[in-house]
């Protein structure tokens, strides 16, 4: 999965004013180094775990999703309208 992760982070990054990149520790992002590469050296900073105000950003959008789409949906479906 970490070729697809990194492939969509340097699209969707990339010519954006970004300075850093603050993921959780998903194995997803273990090939974080090329993205890093990809864009002009923008660091990847890694919380300690259990520390989730280190992200509180990324905790926010995760309790609106959890909100909206209950566990199970099938988010492919929803229109980009609804999101």
């Amino acid at each position: 999965m970490s070729p697809a992760v990194n492939a969509v982070l340097i699209q969707v990054l990339q010519g954006q004013p970004v300075r850093s990149f603050t993921p959780d520790r998903g194995k997803e992002f273990a090939n974080h180094a090329a993205v890093t590469e990809a864009l002009d050296g923008v660091p990847f900073y890694f919380p300690p775990p259990h520390q989730p105000w280190q992200r509180s950003n990324n905790e926010n959008t995760n309790g609106l999703l959890q909100e909206y789409f209950p566990k199970g949906t099938d988010i492919t479906l929803v229109s980009e309208t609804y999101v």
